[in-house]
């Protein structure tokens, strides 16, 4: 528990974006209890919010929608923001003090050991696999951060010797980053070009990223990717004398945790992993992050970690199986909103693939991507703010050696119209994959909902 925790008896506090999916609900029931008056200011109305608001049915609470107020930050003792608002937001120079809902959580939070997960791609994954196998050792486990699970929810009940394991974003690290604060194990996936429409550049979001490890002390342990190029500047992070380091990867040295074929390796154990529901050999990388945090924290640490590898049927939205429609695979990867998650997806699935690509514009390239399209794909359906420049990758590839039967890049108007022309491109036998390498924005109000709309076109 850090020492500097605003007074929130009494206190005017504004709660900055209540959220279409309940993100502000969690944070706001914490500030009621705790003797707070408490306003929500949210540029949705109440219709669009009816969900969120229905959650706080009972609650006092001053609901100030479809709009923002300068009173309502001007008046407040405290701001509590979401992590995705920009620091250029005018409204938050208007703020007395700001806070996030994670921010708060790690100034409260009663627990001596903090795991926190990070990366591009896989953190999902490997914080859920990291709460499974620890949760079958002797200490209570809680799980949430970046998961959409608010934990000031359940601060009463968060004892001392509990483990915590938050999912980290990049939005969440750079607010964190004032607090001077890491966790005492922090795992770092990998770094690919991600947000940089928020950061501005590759080196602004690794240092956002680096947040995790900057301020451990000695005797915390930061466990990262040997194969990843941007490792070094996590390990180089050292304060305080220096945190141990646990490596994982297919090229990790001696001592670290080595990934096989289909096999997990650390320090003379050796878990097999060969009838694990997760598809693609990409997985084996959060398989062994999660091995190389949990080893040796309890007696049979090995066999639960096996186990919880073997029958983890993965999260929502990542290369979830949907279902079979005329003979062709259907598969939701709404997860994937870069063009190296989607390439992950494309190395993954078997063929011939119809792939589903496009949505808001991070500023990514996509010339790589482009032509991995043209060697796994009959056909690519492109759609949203990133179609013309979709098109334009993966049209630069056309005359190259690719897919034998490759029958062209399919324009759609809507997404509706996307999966439309992909069921009518796929044939039996086909894969018909939701990778979209962007992000959701403009069309659909986050991954979940994009991921969730496909299924119901599928399906329906």
């Amino acid at each position: 528990m850090l020492t500097d925790v605003p007074k929130l008896a009494g206190a005017r506090v504004t709660v900055m974006g209540l959220g279409l999916f309940g993100a502000g609900v969690g944070v706001t029931k914490f500030l009621c209890r705790s003797g707070a008056r408490v306003t929500i200011t949210d540029l949705h109305d109440a219709h669009q919010l009816r969900e969120s608001v229905a959650a706080l049915d009972g609650w006092p609470v001053d609901l100030r929608l479809g709009g923002h107020r300068e009173e309502d930050f001007t008046g407040a003792d405290l701001v509590v923001v979401s992590p995705g608002v920009p620091d250029e937001s005018p409204w938050l120079g208007l703020a007395n003090a700001l806070e996030t809902e994670l921010n708060l959580f790690v100034k409260l939070c009663p627990a001596r050991t903090v795991y926190g997960v990070t990366g591009s791609n896989g953190k999902t994954t490997t914080t859920t696999l990291i709460g499974r196998i620890l949760a079958s050792g002797p200490r209570r486990v809680w799980v949430g951060g970046n998961l959409g699970v608010s934990l000031l929810d359940h601060l009463d009940e968060i004892g001392p010797d509990d483990i915590v394991v938050l999912e980290l974003s990049s939005f969440q690290l750079q607010r964190l980053a004032p607090l001077r604060w890491s966790p005492q194990v922090s795992v770092v996936t990998n770094i690919t070009p991600n947000h940089l429409d928020r950061h501005g550049t590759m080196a602004r979001y690794v240092e956002a990223k680096q947040t995790i490890v900057r301020h451990q002390r000695e005797g915390d342990v930061r466990v990262l990717n040997a194969d990843d190029p941007f490792a070094g500047e996590f390990a180089g992070e050292h304060t305080e004398g220096g945190p141990f380091v646990r490596w994982f990867g297919v090229n990790t040295a001696d001592g670290g945790t080595r990934i096989g074929d289909e096999v997990i390796e650390h320090a003379g154990h050796r878990l097999d992993v060969r009838g694990r529901r997760l598809p693609g050999r990409f997985q084996l990388h959060n398989l062994a992050a999660a091995t190389a945090v949990t080893a040796d924290t309890f007696p049979g640490w090995a066999r639960a970690a096996g186990e919880v590898m073997v029958s983890f049927p993965g999260v929502e939205h990542r290369l979830e199986f949907v279902g079979e429609v005329d003979g062709a695979a259907f598969y939701d990867d709404s997860i994937a909103t870069t063009p190296e998650r989607t390439m992950a997806a494309l190395a993954t699935l078997p063929g011939p693939l119809v792939i589903l690509l496009g949505g808001y514009d991070k500023g990514l390239p996509f010339d790589t991507l482009g032509a991995r399209v043209r060697e796994r794909c009959r056909a690519a359906v492109v759609f949203g703010q990133t179609a013309d420049a979709l098109t334009d990758a993966i049209g630069a590839g056309e005359e190259s050696d690719g897919a034998a039967d490759w029958i062209g890049i399919h324009r759609a108007t809507s997404f509706e119209d996307a999966v439309a022309r992909a069921r009518a491109l796929a044939r039996p036998g086909d894969t018909v994959l939701l990778s979209p390498a962007c992000a959701s924005y403009g069309w659909f109000r986050n991954f979940t909902e994009r991921g969730r709309r496909f299924k119901e076109l599928v399906r329906g």
